[in-house]
């Protein structure tokens, strides 16, 4: 339902208008009604609230409106005249159909205080003027009605967090519970005729100059996503309380669709992606011969890499990147993330241009970070546990070569093919890359050289088709492209999650945890400036590395000019096994390739029915083993307890002391 332009000729809506309104919420149908003066009603479906704002004509309030406007039921007024009464009919209306289906409704009315009385505070050791201070004033007219709502609304609102400083909350019970310079919506003999509440909140205008008006984006989108959060719990608490809705989570009281802007915004953000292979265009293609060349010079002279001409240009990319309107996106939530997104993909296309310089390495700290050193202390600790064993330089005899390695990877695909025929990944060898694994645009690719060992062999299958396949292919059935290519910083989690499904089926090895925290250490090194030899020589005198699959660390790290990825794969097993201990549960993983701080998000937009369950769950989480080890794990587990069962799995598991390529991103 959207109508253009809906008053008469007297500047009134029409009854025939808010008839058809009303009709439509008691069929529980979405309302989006454009309204005189540039003014919208949205109501996603039939819900216990309103979220109101009114442009007070007197005055200028730039940005208020957007403190509305994510809610899933919300009306913004910006006419000035309340269309001689008809603006009072509708909410009128409305809150009376409503709280007769429902038994009760509620009005929260925000409005923005003077721009001239936001509080100027200096520093007391330094005498400078510091940032202002969130703060809220919430009005009510009744004392203590609705009690817990408006406990629940300043409670949450003093969480808010703006400026490193916390929110300031005031609770007035007996003040108007309206803009100060704007009549009522509805007067008290109609509130408590038809069991209608309002509570009025104002917001101190620290989102703009309080000389220009010019409004802070990013103070904005912060305070928007905090105030929405606070006033679903206080709706929340209300439909708890006083109608017979019974909402699972505050966040089931969000939107239930996504707008066309978010959609267009996701799939233009999600075609940027898709343009390009980041981690093959940043991988030498001449791998093998700068091995050969390296150890003929007795890892003396540093190899030369050379790398595979890029398919796009990377300012044309940029140039498209900048033109996708993420400040559209009115839902705070789904914003941050679309922002995330977009400066992460900003990052790497301009890593992409920077290839085999110096330039590479500060871009890849941007988007991949560094060691922190907690995360060193625990890689060394790793290798000090772990100390190479003899037989792991013996070659194994059990090698799998390209081609059996892809049958049993085809194998393992088409056994979720059976689950869902929307399953469409391949596993095949590729003529183009030299040696190793890189599940890469839903398919896995093996270069044609591979050999892995078949102790490995069921590991690296959970990593790249039960891990990075299956969550590639649930993230391709939501509405959002962005959970099928990654939301911005997803490699730590999905990595993690990779390494704890070898782990899971008993095939993350000695031999594996080495490599793992060798990793680490060589990315450190390679940060602090070591140089390519210095490095590899360290692996090898002071851990106990063969020179090949030191090399292959050494070269993993180097490659581009200094990537810093290869360093997430333990961080990533320690963020997984944290977040497990803590009760964290594996399903919010499955929908989607994301990080930690997208759980929430996630949780949220499952809640809120915008997602869908996962489509295909990793086999290897249904097994018995599995379970118990899960089981261990969500007991308060971390890398270091997971190291006490080495012993007994590589007696039976154990890997020789190689590493897959650097094309092999497990």
């Amino acid at each position: 339902m959207i109508t253009e332009d809906p008053a008469d000729e007297h500047g009134e809506l029409p009854l025939s208008l808010i008839d058809e309104v009303c009709a439509r919420l008691v069929q529980n149908k979405r309302i989006r009604q454009m309204l005189p003066g540039g003014g919208a009603l949205h109501i996603d479906r039939l819900l216990p609230f309103l979220c109101i704002y009114r442009q007070d004509p007197s005055r200028r309030d730039q940005g208020t409106s957007r403190l509305v406007m994510s809610e899933a039921s919300y009306l913004v007024d910006r006419s000035g005249t309340s269309y001689n009464s008809g603006l009072n009919r509708l909410v009128e209306r409305i809150a009376h159909t409503v709280a007769d289906r429902l038994g009760s409704f509620l009005i929260v009315e925000i409005w923005a205080g003077d721009d001239q009385t936001v509080p100027k505070e200096l520093d007391e050791l330094t005498g400078e003027t510091l940032l202002p201070r969130p703060g809220f004033r919430i009005l009510t007219q009744r004392p203590h009605r609705p009690e817990g709502t408006v406990a629940t609304l300043e409670f949450a609102l003093q969480r808010v967090k703006l400026h490193r400083r916390l929110a300031e909350v005031e609770i007035n019970l007996h003040a108007q519970n309206h803009p100060p310079q704007l009549a009522p919506l509805l007067s008290e003999a109609v509130e408590s005729r038809i069991d209608c509440h309002v509570v009025g909140l104002e917001v101190r205008p620290i989102f703009r100059d309080r000389l220009t008006g010019e409004v802070y984006e990013s103070v904005l989108r912060t305070l928007s996503r905090h105030v929405s959060r606070a006033m679903k719990k206080a709706c929340f608490v209300f439909a708890l309380s006083r109608t017979t809705v019974r909402p699972e989570h505050h966040f089931s009281l969000g939107s239930s669709k996504l707008p066309k802007q978010v959609l267009t915004v996701d799939r233009q953000l999600a075609e940027i992606s898709s343009q390009f292979k980041f981690l093959l265009l940043v991988t030498p293609v001449n791998a093998e011969r700068s091995w050969h060349e390296f150890s003929e010079s007795g890892y003396r002279s540093t190899p030369v890499f050379d790398y595979r001409p890029l398919d796009a240009d990377p300012l044309l990319l940029k140039r498209r990147l900048t033109k996708i309107g993420t400040e559209r996106v009115d839902d705070p939530t789904l914003a941050h993330v679309m922002r995330q997104t977009q400066s992460e993909l900003d990052r790497q296309i301009t890593m992409l241009g920077d290839i085999g310089t110096p330039r590479f390495l500060p871009g890849s700290l941007q988007v991949f970070g560094r060691v922190d050193k907690a995360l060193l202390e625990l890689a060394r600790d790793i290798l000090t546990r772990l100390p190479r064993r003899e037989e792991e330089s013996i070659e194994d005899p059990a090698m799998l070569d390209a081609l059996a390695f892809e049958k049993l990877a085809t194998d393992e695909i088409k056994y979720y093919q059976q689950q869902a025929v929307t399953f469409v990944a391949q596993a095949y060898v590729r003529e183009d890359m030299y040696s190793g694994l890189l599940a890469t645009g839903g398919n896995l690719l093996i270069g044609r050289e591979t050999r892995i060992s078949r102790r490995r062999a069921n590991a690296l299958l959970q990593h790249e088709v039960g891990t990075h396949l299956v969550t590639y292919h649930n993230g391709s059935l939501q509405p959002l492209r962005l959970l099928k290519v990654g939301l911005a910083g997803y490699d730590a989690m999905q990595e993690g999650f990779a390494v704890l499904s070898e782990y899971l089926v008993n095939g993350l090895s000695r031999g594996r945890m080495r490599t793992l925290a060798a990793r680490v250490i060589a990315t450190d090194r390679m940060i602090r400036e070591a140089p390519f030899t210095e490095v590899f020589q360290q692996l090898v005198d002071e851990f106990g590395f063969e020179p090949r699959p030191a090399y292959t660390i050494t070269l993993r790290v180097f490659r581009g000019g200094g990537l810093t990825k290869d360093a997430l794969y333990l961080r990533g097993l320690v963020e997984i096994l944290q977040f497990l201990g803590k009760g964290g549960d594996l399903e919010p993983l499955l929908v989607g390739k994301l990080a930690l701080n997208h759980i929430p998000v996630i949780r949220e937009l499952l809640l809120r029915g915008i997602l869908r369950p996962p489509a295909l769950r990793p086999r290897y989480l249904d097994s018995v083993e599995a379970q118990q080890r899960l089981a261990e794990i969500t007991a308060g587990a971390t890398v270091l307890n997971l190291l006490d069962g080495f012993s007994a799995i590589s007696a039976n598991n154990s890997q020789p002391g190689r590493e897959l390529s650097p094309q092999t991103e497990a």
